[in-house]
Protein backbone atom coordinates (compact mmCIF):
# COMPACT_ATOMS: atom_id res chain seq x y z
CA UNK A 1 0.00 0.00 0.00
CA UNK A 2 2.60 2.68 1.01
CA UNK A 3 4.88 1.73 -1.97
CA UNK A 4 2.09 2.33 -4.45
CA UNK A 5 1.39 5.80 -2.40
CA UNK A 6 4.91 6.72 -2.87
CA UNK A 7 5.02 5.28 -6.32
CA UNK A 8 2.25 7.57 -7.64
CA UNK A 9 3.82 10.74 -5.54
CA UNK A 10 7.23 10.02 -7.36
CA UNK A 11 5.56 9.70 -10.76
CA UNK A 12 2.78 13.09 -9.91
CA UNK A 13 6.49 15.09 -9.04
CA UNK A 14 8.25 13.79 -11.99
CA UNK A 15 5.24 14.45 -14.47
CA UNK A 16 5.38 18.11 -12.71
CA UNK A 17 8.92 18.21 -13.14
CA UNK A 18 8.92 17.41 -16.66
CA UNK A 19 5.64 19.88 -17.39
CA UNK A 20 7.71 22.56 -15.49
CA UNK A 21 10.94 21.52 -17.99
CA UNK A 22 9.07 21.75 -20.97
CA UNK A 23 7.18 25.38 -20.37
CA UNK A 24 10.25 26.69 -19.60
CA UNK A 25 11.95 25.33 -22.36
CA UNK A 26 8.77 26.77 -24.72
CA UNK A 27 9.48 29.96 -22.96
CA UNK A 28 13.34 30.65 -23.71
CA UNK A 29 12.64 30.03 -27.21
CA UNK A 30 10.23 32.03 -27.68
CA UNK A 31 12.50 35.05 -25.81
CA UNK A 32 15.56 33.79 -27.94
CA UNK A 33 14.85 35.89 -30.98
CA UNK A 34 14.61 39.04 -29.31
CA UNK A 35 17.52 37.77 -26.78
CA UNK A 36 20.05 37.50 -29.59
CA UNK A 37 19.40 39.95 -31.82
CA UNK A 38 17.15 43.04 -30.07
CA UNK A 39 20.90 45.00 -29.63
CA UNK A 40 21.80 44.46 -33.20
CA UNK A 41 18.78 45.82 -34.04
CA UNK A 42 19.67 48.93 -33.16
CA UNK A 43 21.50 49.39 -36.35
CA UNK A 44 19.14 48.84 -38.82
CA UNK A 45 16.20 50.79 -39.61
CA UNK A 46 12.56 49.30 -39.50
CA UNK A 47 14.07 46.10 -38.00
CA UNK A 48 11.94 43.04 -37.57
CA UNK A 49 13.05 39.79 -35.75
CA UNK A 50 11.66 36.39 -36.52
CA UNK A 51 12.36 32.68 -35.81
CA UNK A 52 13.64 31.23 -39.02
CA UNK A 53 12.45 28.03 -40.56
CA UNK A 54 14.61 25.60 -38.78
CA UNK A 55 15.31 24.91 -34.92
CA UNK A 56 18.33 27.67 -33.55
CA UNK A 57 18.07 29.77 -37.01
CA UNK A 58 17.16 33.39 -36.22
CA UNK A 59 16.64 36.27 -38.83
CA UNK A 60 16.74 40.17 -38.22
CA UNK A 61 15.91 42.19 -41.40
CA UNK A 62 15.28 46.15 -41.76
CA UNK A 63 17.90 48.71 -44.08
CA UNK A 64 21.14 50.32 -43.52
CA UNK A 65 22.21 53.48 -45.04
CA UNK A 66 19.14 52.54 -47.43
CA UNK A 67 20.38 49.53 -48.34
CA UNK A 68 18.33 45.95 -47.14
CA UNK A 69 19.85 43.84 -45.23
CA UNK A 70 19.27 40.28 -43.45
CA UNK A 71 21.17 39.28 -39.89
CA UNK A 72 20.58 35.90 -39.38
CA UNK A 73 21.71 33.76 -36.73
CA UNK A 74 22.82 29.70 -37.12
CA UNK A 75 23.50 27.22 -34.68
CA UNK A 76 25.84 24.68 -36.22
CA UNK A 77 25.91 21.40 -35.06
CA UNK A 78 26.72 19.20 -37.41
CA UNK A 79 30.51 19.49 -37.18
CA UNK A 80 32.55 16.46 -35.82
CA UNK A 81 34.92 16.51 -33.31
CA UNK A 82 34.28 20.23 -32.65
CA UNK A 83 32.03 22.01 -30.49
CA UNK A 84 28.72 23.26 -32.45
CA UNK A 85 29.13 27.41 -32.99
CA UNK A 86 26.59 30.19 -33.38
CA UNK A 87 27.49 31.56 -36.96
CA UNK A 88 26.81 35.15 -37.50
CA UNK A 89 25.62 35.84 -41.03
CA UNK A 90 25.17 39.21 -42.36
CA UNK A 91 23.52 39.90 -46.48
CA UNK A 92 23.39 42.88 -48.52
CA UNK A 93 21.18 41.14 -51.02
CA UNK A 94 21.45 43.09 -54.84
CA UNK A 95 22.44 42.91 -58.17
CA UNK A 96 26.35 42.84 -58.81
CA UNK A 97 28.16 43.17 -61.68
CA UNK A 98 29.87 39.74 -61.82
CA UNK A 99 29.48 36.17 -63.74
CA UNK A 100 30.25 33.70 -61.40
CA UNK A 101 30.59 33.05 -57.09
CA UNK A 102 33.28 33.80 -55.37
CA UNK A 103 33.76 31.95 -52.23
CA UNK A 104 36.60 32.70 -49.78
CA UNK A 105 36.24 30.62 -46.96
CA UNK A 106 38.79 30.32 -43.60
CA UNK A 107 39.92 27.71 -42.17
CA UNK A 108 37.83 25.18 -43.86
CA UNK A 109 36.93 22.16 -41.93
CA UNK A 110 34.07 19.91 -43.25
CA UNK A 111 30.43 20.14 -43.87
CA UNK A 112 28.89 23.48 -42.41
CA UNK A 113 25.14 24.84 -42.24
CA UNK A 114 25.62 27.87 -43.29
CA UNK A 115 27.48 27.70 -46.79
CA UNK A 116 27.56 25.49 -50.28
CA UNK A 117 31.41 26.41 -50.21
CA UNK A 118 32.00 22.51 -50.73
CA UNK A 119 29.73 22.27 -53.80
CA UNK A 120 31.79 25.17 -55.73
CA UNK A 121 33.84 23.07 -58.40
CA UNK A 122 36.67 24.76 -58.42
CA UNK A 123 39.40 25.81 -56.14
CA UNK A 124 41.87 29.10 -57.27
CA UNK A 125 44.96 29.74 -55.92
CA UNK A 126 45.49 32.06 -53.31
CA UNK A 127 46.78 35.33 -54.86
CA UNK A 128 49.82 37.04 -53.45
CA UNK A 129 48.75 38.93 -49.44
CA UNK A 130 45.49 36.84 -48.80
CA UNK A 131 45.56 34.83 -45.54
CA UNK A 132 47.66 31.52 -45.94
CA UNK A 133 44.42 29.45 -44.04
CA UNK A 134 42.03 31.02 -46.53
CA UNK A 135 40.82 29.21 -49.72
CA UNK A 136 39.00 30.56 -52.56
CA UNK A 137 36.63 28.18 -54.64
CA UNK A 138 34.14 29.32 -57.17
CA UNK A 139 31.82 28.21 -59.94
CA UNK A 140 33.73 30.06 -63.28
CA UNK A 141 36.98 30.78 -62.86
CA UNK A 142 36.87 32.33 -66.46
CA UNK A 143 33.96 34.82 -65.30
CA UNK A 144 34.96 35.23 -61.34
CA UNK A 145 35.74 38.52 -60.49
CA UNK A 146 39.15 39.68 -59.92
CA UNK A 147 40.31 38.32 -56.56
CA UNK A 148 42.46 41.69 -56.09
CA UNK A 149 39.58 43.64 -56.30
CA UNK A 150 38.22 42.32 -52.45
CA UNK A 151 42.40 42.49 -51.24
CA UNK A 152 41.78 45.66 -49.20
CA UNK A 153 39.05 44.53 -47.22
CA UNK A 154 40.06 41.20 -45.54
CA UNK A 155 40.83 42.36 -42.30
CA UNK A 156 37.27 41.31 -40.24
CA UNK A 157 37.38 37.91 -42.54
CA UNK A 158 41.04 37.08 -41.13
CA UNK A 159 40.03 38.30 -37.43
CA UNK A 160 39.51 35.45 -35.42
CA UNK A 161 35.89 35.86 -35.58
CA UNK A 162 35.89 35.61 -39.42
CA UNK A 163 34.44 32.35 -41.19
CA UNK A 164 33.16 33.81 -45.02
CA UNK A 165 33.06 36.03 -47.53
CA UNK A 166 30.33 34.96 -50.35
CA UNK A 167 30.41 37.63 -53.38
CA UNK A 168 27.36 36.34 -55.85
CA UNK A 169 25.38 37.88 -58.81
CA UNK A 170 22.96 38.35 -56.31
CA UNK A 171 24.80 39.93 -53.84
CA UNK A 172 27.15 39.76 -50.85
CA UNK A 173 27.60 37.56 -47.66
CA UNK A 174 29.77 37.57 -44.75
CA UNK A 175 29.85 34.94 -41.91
CA UNK A 176 31.30 35.56 -38.46
CA UNK A 177 31.91 33.27 -35.42
CA UNK A 178 28.99 34.59 -32.88
CA UNK A 179 29.65 32.20 -29.77
CA UNK A 180 30.58 28.73 -29.13
CA UNK A 181 28.58 25.78 -27.13
CA UNK A 182 29.41 25.76 -23.09
CA UNK A 183 31.89 22.96 -23.54
CA UNK A 184 30.89 21.20 -20.01
CA UNK A 185 26.98 21.54 -20.75
CA UNK A 186 27.99 19.83 -24.77
CA UNK A 187 30.21 17.23 -22.89
CA UNK A 188 27.67 15.49 -20.58
CA UNK A 189 24.80 16.39 -21.99
CA UNK A 190 25.35 16.82 -25.79
CA UNK A 191 23.41 19.65 -25.49
CA UNK A 192 24.19 23.44 -27.72
CA UNK A 193 23.77 25.74 -24.91
CA UNK A 194 25.04 28.71 -25.66
CA UNK A 195 24.45 30.57 -22.54
CA UNK A 196 23.78 34.37 -22.34
CA UNK A 197 25.40 34.79 -26.34
CA UNK A 198 24.11 37.85 -27.48
CA UNK A 199 24.73 39.56 -31.13
CA UNK A 200 27.19 42.68 -30.74
CA UNK A 201 25.99 45.62 -32.78
CA UNK A 202 29.54 46.17 -33.59
CA UNK A 203 30.03 43.16 -35.67
CA UNK A 204 26.58 43.77 -37.73
CA UNK A 205 27.99 47.44 -38.34
CA UNK A 206 31.76 46.42 -39.59
CA UNK A 207 30.20 43.92 -41.51
CA UNK A 208 27.89 46.25 -43.29
CA UNK A 209 30.30 48.89 -44.10
CA UNK A 210 32.38 46.66 -45.58
CA UNK A 211 29.73 44.93 -47.68
CA UNK A 212 28.94 49.11 -48.71
CA UNK A 213 32.57 49.30 -49.33
CA UNK A 214 33.00 46.74 -51.36
CA UNK A 215 30.13 47.11 -53.47
CA UNK A 216 31.23 50.13 -54.84
CA UNK A 217 34.37 48.56 -55.40
CA UNK A 218 33.13 45.95 -57.60
CA UNK A 219 30.63 48.12 -59.54
CA UNK A 220 33.90 50.12 -60.68
CA UNK A 221 36.52 47.71 -61.00
CA UNK A 222 38.40 49.35 -58.47
CA UNK A 223 42.07 47.53 -57.31
CA UNK A 224 44.66 48.55 -54.82
CA UNK A 225 46.55 49.51 -58.52
CA UNK A 226 44.34 51.43 -60.16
Amino acid sequence: MWQMIIGTALAVALAALLARHVISTARRRKAEPDRLLSAAAAVLEDPRINAGMTAGTYILTGRYKGRVAEVKVVADTLAVRKLPSLWLMVTMPGPLPVGATLDLMMRPGGASSFSNFDDLPVTVPNPQGFPRDAVIRTDDAARMLNPMIISRHLALIHSRYGKELLITPKGLRIVLLAGEADRARYGVFRQADFGDVTIDPQMVTDSLDLMIALRHNIEMRETPSS
